[in-house]
C-alpha cells in the first residue's frame, strides 16, 4: 500500500473514531515523565513528531527481556494443555517492547497468529495497530500478548482448563514486563485478568489496579470489524488509557 492510501485509511479511522482533529503539540504524544536523556532520543517539538539522535524507538534493558526469553524458553513447544493436539501449528508468545509501559492483553491467537507465530496480525491485528497508533504510539513502543499462547481449533472460545494453563505465564509476562497501563481486549482478557465472570460492557469505563499497573478493559477488535458502532467507545477507552500513561487521574 502506498503513503497516500495509508494515510487516507488513517483519517477514514480517526473520523470513524469521531476523532474530529489531531493537535500539535508533542507533549500528548509521549508520557508526562518521560526522559530523553533514559530513552536515547528526543522529539523535536515540531508539528510532524519527528523523532531524532537514535536509530532504536526505544532503550530495551536486558533484565525485562531476559526475564521473558527464560519464560519463553521454560515455555518451550508447550504440551500441558490439550491445544498441542488440537492443530495448533505454534506457541504464540508476544511480542514488542519489553520494557514497554503500554501492554495489550487479547484472547488468543487465530489462523494468521498460529502460521506467523505473532499475536494479532490478521485483519483484527491490522486494526489494533491503527488504535495503536491513534493515540500516538506504534507497536515496537508496546508490548502484545494474549491469554492463551495456542490457537483453538477452528478460533473457538479457549476453554476453563486451557485459560487455568495459561495464565500463570501471562501473568508472568507482566511481571516481567512491569507496564504502566494494560489494556484488556475483550471479554476473555479482562475476565481472567480480573478473575470475574461480568460482561465486557459492564466492564469497561472504569479503571483497576493489577500488579502495579492501571487496567482498562475494551472491546477485541475482532468485534470492532463486526459491530463498527462500537468504535467510538473503544476510542473514550483508549483516551483513558492514554491519560494513565500521562499520569492524568480519569
Amino acid at each position: 500500500m502506498n503513503p497516500r492510501q495509508q494515510l487516507a485509511d488513517h483519517l477514514e479511522y480517526f473520523a470513524e473514531l469521531g476523532v474530529d482533529g489531531l493537535g500539535n503539540d508533542p507533549r500528548w504524544s509521549r508520557p508526562a515523565d518521560f526522559d530523553e536523556a533514559k530513552a536515547g532520543y528526543h522529539i523535536v517539538e515540531a508539528s510532524t513528531h519527528t523523532v531524532e539522535g537514535s536509530s532504536h524507538a526505544v532503550t530495551v534493558h536486558r533484565a525485562a527481556a531476559d526475564a521473558l526469553a527464560a519464560l519463553r524458553d521454560e515455555i518451550g513447544d508447550c504440551t500441558r494443555c490439550k491445544l498441542h493436539g488440537l492443530g495448533r501449528s505454534q506457541v504464540v508468545f508476544g511480542v514488542g517492547n519489553p520494557e514497554a509501559d503500554l501492554m495489550f492483553v487479547g484472547e488468543a491467537p487465530g489462523h494468521d497468529e498460529d502460521l506467523q507465530g505473532i499475536p494479532f496480525v490478521g485483519r483484527a491485528g491490522q486494526l489494533l495497530t491503527k488504535i495503536i497508533e491513534a493515540i500516538g504510539l506504534t507497536r515496537d513502543q508496546v508490548y502484545i500478548a494474549n491469554v492463551i499462547k495456542c490457537r483453538p481449533p477452528e478460533n473457538r472460545n479457549p476453554e476453563p482448563d486451557e485459560v487455568a494453563t495459561c495464565q500463570p505465564f501471562l501473568f508472568r509476562q507482566i511481571e516481567s514486563i512491569a507496564p504502566r497501563v494494560i489494556v484488556a481486549l475483550g471479554s476473555f482478557a479482562a475476565k481472567t485478568l480480573l478473575s470475574t465472570e461480568a460482561p465486557i460492557s459492564r466492564l469497561r469505563g472504569r479503571v483497576y489496579d493489577l500488579k502495579g499497573a492501571k487496567l482498562v478493559c475494551t472491546f477485541h477488535p475482532a468485534y470492532l470489524l463486526r459491530s463498527p458502532d462500537r468504535k467510538r467507545d473503544t476510542w473514550e477507552d483508549m483516551k483513558k488509557a492514554k491519560q494513565l500513561l500521562n499520569n492524568v487521574e480519569c
